[in-house]
């Protein structure tokens, strides 16, 4: 236990202690983000064939599938399913554009608190100045990172979004 502590824990507590308090609200957007991602990775891989196959054997007994209605009904499942894809990506993609400026705002306090001990000791004393310029980068750092970590899962899911609703468009137009 003493070992996990030293390890582990310590590190992370020193690492949140020289970045501020900005880092919890990056840490719970990304905790937030990512839980939105893996949900929709669940979604894809394993709830969405079952879902394919259920609209293809709802289109394929249907006795009519050329007539405007059977189009426009054909045309609603096509909505459906690409409303199914997409939910959550929009939220993803706001919780990216979000925490850059967490970092922003993690910038501006550990300035403050540079600007503070400039204020109260003086241009000279670089040590205590060194802790508030901790607090204005790491937070950034932090931010950005975040961020760029699920850009690429955040674009491939949009793809993916599409590649399936255009599939079952395809699928179901065929039959």
């Amino acid at each position: 236990m003493i070992l996990l502590q030293e390890l582990l824990i310590s590190p992370i507590r020193d690492f949140f202690e020289a970045g501020g308090d900005v880092l919890y609200a990056i840490l719970f957007v990304t905790i937030l983000m990512w839980t939105l991602i893996i949900e929709r990775f669940w979604f894809f891989y394993l709830v969405l064939p079952g879902r394919v196959k259920e609209i293809e054997q709802t289109w394929n007994s249907r006795s009519d599938t050329f007539s405007w209605y059977a189009r426009q009904v054909r045309a609603q499942m096509v909505s459906e399913v690409g409303v199914e894809c997409r939910q959550y990506l929009p939220v993803i993609n706001a919780l990216m554009a979000i925490l850059p400026l967490l970092g922003l705002l993690g910038t501006v306090t550990g300035m403050i608190a540079v600007f503070d001990v400039m204020a109260f000791a003086g241009t000279g004393n670089a040590r205590l100045m060194a802790a508030g310029v901790s607090k204005a980068t790491i937070p950034t750092m932090s931010g950005l990172v975040a961020a760029l970590s699920g850009l690429y899962f955040a674009s491939w899911m949009e793809q993916k979004a599409k590649r399936e609703v255009n599939g079952i468009e395809d699928h179901l137009a065929h039959h």
